[in-house]
């Protein structure tokens, strides 16, 4: 077993200690003891710690969040990010509100009012705050075990979701492929398995396939290189770094078979949300013929929105484009100019992967299906949308 990837089967032993189900302790260890598993954030006695993403690959460093607050403040300097790991700190940092003040349902969502809105274009966010806020207030004589229940019981959910994902989505990597991805959306940005995207090449890589990974450094914050290339070399599956402009190099030269980037919304028409550059490759996909999928949860379909256009998309700070891991890169003068998303229309999707089956366009009626729990029809790989 991989050293970093089992790291969190001891520390996760001092959770008992805030009082949790011990019925669903017993599946939370059993289902870290059983796998290799990267979590990036856990509950302890009084707080939650994690592991500022910012610093890696070069250092693992352990911080704590003591409240809503920290977990907000953890989020937006994106120390803590990733649609799957964000939802985790929702439900956490909501959980931490209800310890704070167990009977007082109004002061809850004074708490964590700054926490919902930490991510704007991330929905996954708000759903897991409302999630654990809803059934605590149902119960308030014992909403602080019913808080912390609800809490790790998301967790569990997002993490068998990933392995979930993992099993339907590697039945689209054929053997031998390469596949080009974005930003990072694996481990760290999810449960601790494979997140969104890489929950699909990592069950590809355990299926016995041989696959090779192109990872994009994703500007300006490197996920793709920093953190997407860590975890890869840490499950061993081969990986080379691209810069963001050369998705279409490569497609032309035939280096890329498939295309998988994560999701950090989609719309109810199906339109994908997720980090800038995105939307690139999928054009570049299109006009070479190569696969773009999207990997999600219907944690992340937002029917209200029945489009890309209608999704808010977090403006950053353009001085963010202007430094790297804080070493100025041009002069400090200028301007920059950082949406942190971009839209990809649904026309431009082969499939979107999800823990109920592949969807295959059109999407609307699906994703309404997806969102209700309904059992989605079995995956027909024949039939896969071909350009």
């Amino acid at each position: 077993m991989n050293t970093v990837y089992s790291i969190h089967i001891s520390i996760f032993g001092i959770i008992m200690s805030i009082g949790f189900d011990n019925s669903i302790l017993e599946k939370f260890f059993l289902e870290v003891s059983k796998q290799k598993l990267l979590v990036p954030l856990w509950p302890t006695e009084d707080s939650i710690s994690y592991y500022d993403q910012t610093l890696l690959p070069f250092e693992l460093k352990q911080c704590i969040a003591y409240s809503p607050n920290d977990l907000t403040n953890a989020i937006r300097s994106m120390q803590i990010r990733g649609s799957g790991a964000i939802g985790c700190a929702g439900a956490f940092g909501a959980a931490l509100a209800v310890f704070s003040a167990p009977h007082d349902p109004q002061q809850w969502l004074k708490l964590t009012e700054s926490l919902r809105t930490a991510r704007p274009t991330a929905v996954i966010l708000e759903k897991a705050v409302d999630e654990v806020l809803t059934e605590a207030r149902k119960h308030p004589e014992d909403s602080i075990k019913i808080a912390s229940n609800v809490a790790v019981a998301f967790f569990l959910r997002q993490l068998e979701m990933e392995r979930t994902i993992g099993e339907y989505g590697q039945k689209l990597i054929p053997d031998g492929s390469t596949i080009l991805t974005h930003c990072n959306s694996g481990a760290l940005a999810g449960a601790g398995y494979g997140g969104r995207a890489l929950s699909v090449i990592r069950a590809a890589m355990e299926a016995g396939k041989k696959i090779q990974v192109i990872a994009q450094e994703t500007r300006p914050y490197l996920q793709g290189a920093r953190i997407t290339a860590w975890e890869l070399d840490q499950l061993h599956i081969p990986v080379k770094l691209a810069s963001d402009g050369m998705s279409a190099a490569l497609m032309q030269k035939n280096l890329v078979n498939v295309c998988i980037v994560g999701s950090d919304r989609i719309a109810a028409n199906g339109d994908l949300i997720n980090k800038v550059g995105s939307c690139l490759i999928a054009l570049a996909a299109r006009e070479y013929g190569v696969p773009f999928y999207s990997v999600t949860t219907f944690y992340n379909v937002d029917l209200l929105c029945p489009d890309g256009m209608s999704v808010p998309i977090e403006m950053r700070s353009g001085k963010e484009l202007l430094s790297i891991n804080g070493h100025l890169i041009t002069l400090p003068t200028f301007e920059g100019i950082y949406p942190s998303f971009d839209i990809t229309h649904a026309s431009l999707i082969s499939g979107i992967i999800t823990e109920k089956g592949v969807l295959f366009p059109p999407y609307h009626s699906k994703l309404v299906n997806l969102v209700k729990g309904k059992v989605l029809c079995s995956i027909n790989i024949q039939n896969d949308c071909n350009y």
